[in-house]
Formats: structure tokens, sequence, C-alpha cells
């Protein structure tokens, strides 16, 4: 073995700990908690709406000031589906994908539900097609990022789209 190979570290982790949200996070959460509603962080200087809402702009790095409220609608932007069992989350075959709300300009990540996921083939194939989503809250929000999870809306049909062809 030569010292440019590359090697394998076996490793374990198993711990419990406490996380500080601080302020920001704080508040993204009580929203979720207190009104059911996903809120974003202003940027001054671009104009984004980020969302999760965050202390400062990951673009320009300026400290962001108002809080708006984005969705319930929105984007699937990307996604993976999870078929191995991992610790804190749902049994699989699970959904997970990133989400762009309406009015924000960055996207959120959590789980979809709803979907038939025996033949995942079909559900990935559905989900390329970058679908609209809607938002759904557990009935006991606690102020965690599992107090909400993502829906697909049905596919508009062709009588729901306007104008006509020349």
């Amino acid at each position: 073995m030569s010292s440019n190979d590359l090697i394998t570290i076996q490793g374990h982790w198993n711990f419990k700990y406490t996380y500080f949200a601080g302020e920001v996070a704080t508040r993204f959460f009580n929203e979720l908690k207190d009104n059911r509603r996903i809120m974003g962080s202003l940027c001054p200087s671009c104009n984004r709406l980020l969302v999760p809402a965050r202390a400062f702009c990951d673009a320009c790095m300026a400290r962001t000031t108002d809080w708006r409220s984005v969705g319930p609608e929105g984007t699937l932007e990307t996604f993976t589906i999870i078929t191995t069992a991992f610790p804190g989350l749902p049994e699989p075959p699970i959904v997970m994908a990133y989400v762009t709300l309406d009015g924000a300009d960055t996207a959120l990540i959590n789980v979809v539900r709803g979907e038939d996921l025996s033949d995942i083939q079909a559900v990935a194939k559905r989900l390329n097609e970058q679908p609209r989503v809607t938002v759904r809250f557990v009935e006991d929000p606690n102020g965690r990022i599992t107090d909400f999870w993502f829906e697909l809306l049905p596919k508009p049909s062709t009588s729901d789209v306007k104008g006509t062809a020349a």
C-alpha cells in the first residue's frame, strides 16, 4: 500500500446533544408551532427571501431584516428516495425533497407524503417533472421541522390550462 492510496476508517457515532437554535431559528420554529406557517427572512441587500429564515444572507452576507410568510404551495426542485432505514427518519421508502415555496428564493427540505412508493420508478418519473406541492401540518405542532410535510398537488388538467392554440 502506497502513501497515496485512500483508506477507509470504520466508526460509529451514537450520542445525544442539545442544539442551540439561536434567535432566528427559534422564531422560525415558533412560527411553525404557534401559527402553522413557514416564514422567511428578507435580505435588504439582495432582496432575496431566505427559507428557512436565516440571520445572514448566504449570498452577500448582509444581516436579514424583515420576516415574510411563504407558501403554502411551491415547486419541488429536487428529491431523493431513501430505501435504507436511518435513525430518526420514518420507515423507508421515503421521499425527501427540496421545495421552493411560493414567495421564497431558496428551497427547504422535508418529507413528501401521500405517494404510493411501491413503484419507485414511477414515483421518480413524476417527481422529476418538478410538480407543484402543498404544505400540510401535523395536528399538534411542536416547533420542529417534523411539524409539516409536503404533498403533491394534482396535475392540472388540459381544461385548466388557459388560452387556446392558434
